[in-house]
């Protein structure tokens, strides 16, 4: 886009964002507020909402789908409107904060508040300029890729590396060089902090983490506790994984470089922030073993791009559930287009309650197989709860809900699912399952301290407990202490490590992707339970289920209506996050690991 072009967009907002924030400065200076009052706003806020949705998710999918400058630049406006809107309709909700108000209009009201990830103070109106300004600079550093000196890092070329090489120094020269691209942020990062916690303030919150950690309803302290007794359930896990891999590195690499009693260099683990582990597979798998070759399946069936869509959408029928309109058929992308340039990144959109898509350039391979099951688990999701409620309520129970639902679809492609779709004709014997459990926990349960550590940073630094002399001090303090990881180098205090992974100059909240890798084994444990299924749990699959369908549709239809909680009751009772989903699920691989790890000296 045009210099020229990205000014003008930066004007138009900052003016928009004056006009917006100073009318509700302005309103917060009118008479005191009724129920009444609230009720209409939020009205109001739902239909302003809907009426600008369509349009900015049409944008978004052209701009994804035939990219050129003149879509891109579409997108960027329609973006820029919705933004806006976020920020006036979230400022002027905190108007009606400390009323005694009904429970909906109240919870109504909550939802716009929290609706902003990086909220602007409302006195001072120039400042939102400045933080949009700010975010999109530390967008285009992290995308640009380029250091202090003006070279330029290519992120995919360089995880590669981790993923392919076995030479210890070429991995390490890998993992130094893209955190070379992250320092110049710690300025801008720094400044956006501040300006956000004023917004947030302004909401009515002490700061941008205690904001974000009140979307779970619950307080902001109780929902810290949450995460971290759930942490507690699933840690004998990942220390037997941890144990095991650090022991096998150690083999292949030599205790001078992985120590048998301390932390894992985080640069050997295949894995650019050593997030999954999947990649070092082959370094620390189980031996024997049976597996299903799905691709090779997919591709002796003669399967089509098309029909592995086709095969997903059977799997929602199967349980009871509607078929997506004739639209998913017409709108959704399926394959790479020819002759323009498309983002090929998996996902699934509901454009409105009638046009749901996913945007895919599938691939007859068994890993897109499960992606298309995923998504078109978000695209049901989105159906149920846009056909029952009302706008501010059209979203999942919580963050971590969409990504969990998606996943349980997903966890039931086990063999007896393929044996009933045609794919294989007899099931494998259980007995040799352990390499498959093995990738998943390479991937799921070396995932969660990760998942758990990346907002506990934030909520840090956010709160001030970590200044920007020990932002990255902090952050491999906290690595070391959840994940057993640590840099292979030293680092300096100069250093932003954590503007390294994306999500953080992405300014994307993190605790959803923990959530969802918790929930999705619990949700799935309580599918087979409604199914009454018997055997291991990493055998089960809800497929041809009315039982599991029927539970299933229950919790997606309450969208966000509710507290979590009750959305997570219609299937487990408890309402309860409950992590011996994951221990039960992996059990078999926990029993092997324990044997293996017998005699080694486990932690860090």
């Amino acid at each position: 886009m045009a210099k020229t072009t990205i000014l003008f967009n930066r004007l138009m907002i900052a003016a928009a964002v004056t006009t917006a924030l100073s009318g509700c400065s302005k309103s917060q200076e009118e008479a005191p507020k009724t129920a009444e009052d609230a009720q209409a706003y939020v009205l109001d806020a739902e239909q302003r909402i809907e009426d600008l949705y369509e349009y900015t998710a049409k944008a978004s999918w052209v701009a994804q789908t035939y990219i050129t400058e003149d879509t891109q630049y579409l997108e960027s406006l329609a973006n820029e409107q919705f933004k806006v809107l976020g920020i006036e309709l979230a400022n002027g909700a905190a108007q009606f904060n400390g009323m005694d108000l009904p429970e909906d209009t109240q919870r109504k009201l909550n939802l716009l508040r929290l609706g902003l990830t990086l909220p602007a103070p409302v006195a001072q109106p120039e400042l939102a300029a400045e933080l949009a300004s700010i975010e999109s600079r530390l967008g285009g550093m992290y995308g640009a890729g380029y250091d202090a000196d003006g070279a330029q890092h290519d992120l995919i070329a360089l995880s590669n590396v981790l993923a392919e090489s076995s030479d210890p120094e070429e991995m390490l020269q890998a993992w130094i060089d893209w955190r070379k691209v992250s320092p110049q942020m710690k300025a801008d990062y720094t400044r956006l902090v501040e300006i956000a916690n004023l917004g947030a303030q302004d909401l009515g919150f002490t700061d941008v983490g205690a904001m974000w950690r009140s979307k779970y309803d619950m307080s902001a302290d109780e929902f810290a506790a949450e995460m971290d007794r759930v942490w507690e359930q699933v840690k004998p896990l990942y220390e037997a994984l941890h144990c095991h891999v650090r022991e096998s590195l150690s083999e292949q690499y030599g205790s001078d470089v992985v120590a048998n009693d301390q932390a894992i260099p985080a640069h050997l683990l295949g894995n650019m922030w050593a997030q999954q582990w999947g990649n070092i597979y082959d370094s620390v798998a189980p031996e024997g073993g049976s597996s299903v070759d799905v691709t090779a399946r997919l591709v002796a069936e003669g399967y089509s791009e098309v029909q592995m869509v086709e095969q997903a959408e059977s799997f929602f029928s199967s349980l009871g559930i509607e078929a997506l309109p004739d639209t998913f058929w017409t709108n959704s992308q399926f394959v790479k287009p020819v002759g323009r340039n498309s983002v090929c990144h998996a996902s699934a959109w509901d454009v409105t309650t009638e046009d749901y898509r996913i945007k895919m350039c599938i691939q007859v391979n068994a890993e897109d197989f499960q992606t298309i099951h995923h998504e078109l688990g978000h695209n049901y999701y989105q159906r149920a709860y846009n056909l029952t409620q009302p706008m501010l309520y059209r979203g999942s129970a919580n963050d971590g809900f969409h990504e969990a639902l998606g996943d349980t679809v997903a966890l039931s492609i086990t063999p007896s699912y393929l044996k009933a779709i045609g794919l294989i004709d007899e099931e494998p014997d259980a007995s040799g399952d352990l390499p498959y459990l093995m990738r998943m926990a390479l991937d799921k349960v070396a995932f969660l301290p990760f998942g758990l550590m990346v907002d506990k940073w934030r909520w840090q630094v956010f709160s001030g407990e970590l200044t920007p002399e020990t932002y990255n001090d902090g952050w491999w303090q906290l690595r070391e202490q959840y994940q057993g990881v640590q840099s292979p180098v030293e680092r300096a205090d100069t250093d932003f490590d954590p503007g390294a992974k994306y999500h953080i100059p992405g300014n994307t909240p993190y605790s959803r992707y923990f959530l969802a890798h918790i929930l999705q084994f619990q949700l799935h444990r309580q599918l087979c339970e409604a199914s009454g299924f018997e055997g291991p749990l990493h055998r089960c699959s809800i497929y041809d289920n009315k039982e599991a369908g029927d539970k299933l549709m229950q919790m997606m239809e309450m969208g966000q209506s509710r507290p979590w909680q009750e959305a997570l009751a219609t299937i487990d009772e408890s309402g309860q996050m409950d992590a011996t989903a994951v221990i039960e699920y992996f059990q078999p691989l926990k029993d092997w690991l324990d044997e293996q790890n017998a005699g080694r000296s486990c932690g860090w």
